[in-house]
């Protein structure tokens, strides 16, 4: 695994993952359920292209997704750690050892865990409190076997938190087999993307250098380095 330590959502974290498949999107590689190829693959697929040829990330700099979840997350950290007895560890972003792919998760456990932080609207809360499991594997099942398959580990708990209500704990163990799938089915994506970057260079379109990307609070250049982990 190559770790980026950068803070999730800053102007470095998105160029690091640029043209990068991520396992927030690896259901758009493989389907949840069935572990078959996902229709969506040709779309993102040509979305990664297009960020290489832009040289910048697609996506605005502001997430919708993450607004919430950076009030409340250092918030639910602690109470996960206090709650576990764990200590956990902030990261930004992994990936396979030859980087052709990669995950984000929120945070390290230990040796062999990680900690995703999901925290919802009221109602979207309520139905974990009333189906945990069966609540994160319809929607996470391929970010989270994703995140342990980059990190190699063994575990992750998923943790839906509100302030007002009891807050919830799914822990998800590796699944072997579905990984064993989900690797596969990276692979012979990112095969179809080198092909696709290599047409495209074919043709004049690539590469194109990588813009600054400027936002209120930050600037920045060039790419971070990574480092690589045992």
């Amino acid at each position: 695994m190559i770790r980026y330590d950068m803070p999730q959502g800053s102007a470095e974290w998105r160029l690091a993952r640029m043209g990068v498949p991520t396992a927030s999107s690896f259901h758009r590689i493989i389907t949840p359920k069935t572990g078959k190829p996902s229709q969506q693959a040709d779309a993102y697929l040509h979305e990664l292209l297009a960020e290489l040829m832009l040289g910048r990330p697609l996506d605005s700099p502001t997430y919708p997704w993450m607004a919430r979840g950076s009030e409340l997350e250092e918030e639910a950290g602690n109470w996960y750690e206090f709650e576990r007895d764990e200590e956990t560890e902030i990261v930004g972003f992994c990936t396979v050892d030859s980087g052709l792919y990669g995950a984000s998760p929120d945070r390290l456990v230990g040796v062999n865990g990680l900690l995703e932080l999901k925290c919802p609207s009221p109602a979207v809360h309520v139905g974990y409190l009333l189906f945990p499991q069966r609540g994160v594997d319809a929607e996470y099942r391929c970010q989270v076997q994703g995140q342990l398959l980059v990190t190699e580990r063994l575990w992750c708990d998923v943790v839906s938190y509100h302030p007002e209500m009891p807050k919830v704990i799914v822990r998800v163990e590796r699944d072997e087999d579905y990984i064993a799938l989900m690797r596969e089915a990276n692979e012979n994506f990112c095969a179809r993307l080198a092909e696709g970057k290599k047409e495209l260079q074919r043709r004049g379109y690539l590469p194109a250098a990588p813009i600054p990307i400027n936002t209120e609070t930050e600037e920045t250049h060039e790419q971070p380095r990574g480092e690589q982990c045992a």
